[in-house]
């Protein structure tokens, strides 16, 4: 299993998480045959969206004697109401949520708090308004929660997050059929089959610039919906047309900027080790890009998906690295301007994020060495201008 940092929080997660909806088909004994198949394979966080007291109890136990060794991601403002599920805005109710969370959980904290499930830009104005913003960086202060993090399936909601400071980590909803729909507070919409009737071109905007804000700020991602519920692994159900595998879906989710776990939701012990078995799939299981080129009505013509098929390079550069640190530094809007008259860029490299910068840095390679031979464009699935997005890199960041 490999691990990532969670942004700038100074936690490390499995790439393959763990969603709770296996647990909550199962009994006490199944909860700690899956607490022990997540330790026999590495994955150490888990996803606790669910306030339901059964689950919270049974977790538990199993964790008992092991807590340090998860992850623990719980959430905020997801209560347990008249024997079912409520999302609360109510400060006092989500405090008592919290605390029985706690309480089931037999832990005195947890790695990230979680406000929950936030999707409407009036509803993140009411949590902060309500002081569940406030109670969340309280909670941090205290060293109850390490890092507070926000859940939602809009754009919009996580770029306000972000810019404003507020959240360590986002929980986003990310596979390549939702990456192309525009933001909308119904999240319903990501599953209607009408928005996929026409033809769809390429990533949408604000999903690519909140990915690349979270990576430049340090906000770590944790992925929900990769598979799509299912639906992206069944040609007939899929809004693709084709049918993708699981490999290929967790490698998508896990090349997007910013992103540091997968929380796979398994149903069955099975589905947990198809998913930790993506550590050990060869390169062409992994590769979605013949799959994303094959898709009816979906094109990601001229747009670079760090799929790596431009690799190798005769000079070394790694091309989708290259890119997406130039992608980030472009992002920065302050720092590099195209010069309306000419064309040519204005670069203000102290504006560039340092994070960005010294990431480009430490590359054994650089765009400046690229000779322009064209052999990255040939294998390009996607038409990309890999060449002048080297001129471009080397003009930006200066070598």
């Amino acid at each position: 299993m490999k691990y990532r940092e969670l942004g700038s929080t100074g936690i490390k997660v499995s790439e393959i998480g763990m969603g709770c909806e296996g647990f909550l088909t199962t009994d006490a004994a199944g909860y700690v045959a899956y607490v022990d198949l997540m330790e026999e394979l590495g994955i150490n966080c888990i996803d606790m969206y669910t306030p339901n007291p059964e689950f919270r109890t049974n977790l538990g136990a199993a964790l008992k004697g092991r807590r340090e060794k998860f992850v623990l991601q719980g959430h905020i403002c997801s209560a347990w109401k008249d024997g079912q599920y409520l999302r609360t805005r109510n400060l006092e109710e989500a405090k008592a949520a919290f605390q029985d969370q706690l309480d089931r959980l037999q832990t005195d904290y947890l790695d990230i708090g979680m406000i929950h499930y936030c999707d409407a830009l009036s509803d993140w104005e009411e949590i902060k308004k309500n002081g569940i913003v406030d109670y969340a960086k309280e909670l941090k202060a205290k060293g109850i929660i390490r890092a507070v993090g926000l859940s939602s399936h809009n754009p919009q909601v996580g770029l306000a997050a972000v810019r404003e400071g507020a959240i360590d980590v986002l929980m986003f909803s990310i596979n390549p059929c939702y990456d192309l729909l525009p933001a909308n507070e119904d999240v319903e919409e990501l599953w209607n089959e009408k928005n996929y009737e026409g033809d769809l071109l390429n990533m949408d905007p604000e999903r690519q610039a909140l990915y690349e804000l979270c990576q430049q700020k340090g906000v770590g991602i944790t992925v929900m919906k990769a598979f799509g519920g299912g639906d992206l692994l069944n040609a007939e159900l899929s809004p693709a047309g084709v049918a993708l595998t699981a490999n290929q879906c967790l490698h998508y989710a896990l090349t997007r900027p910013g992103v540091a776990s997968v929380m796979a939701g398994g149903r069955t012990l099975d589905d947990v080790r198809r998913a930790a078995a993506y550590e050990d799939a060869t390169e062409e299981e992994k590769d979605y890009a013949p799959a994303f080129a094959a898709m009816p009505k979906i094109s990601w013509q001229g747009h670079c998906m760090y799929c790596s098929h431009c690799a190798p390079c005769p000079m070394g550069i790694s091309v989708a690295d290259v890119t997406k640190f130039l992608n980030l530094a472009v992002a920065q809007g302050a720092a590099v301007n195209a010069d309306s008259a000419d064309g040519t860029l204005k670069v203000n490299r102290d504006l560039i994020p340092e994070t960005v910068r010294e990431h480009y840095k430490v590359l054994p390679h650089h765009a400046g060495e690229c000779i322009g031979c064209g052999s990255c464009e040939s294998r390009c699935p996607f038409g990309v201008g890999i060449i002048d997005n080297m001129k471009k890199a080397a003009e930006v960041f200066g070598y």
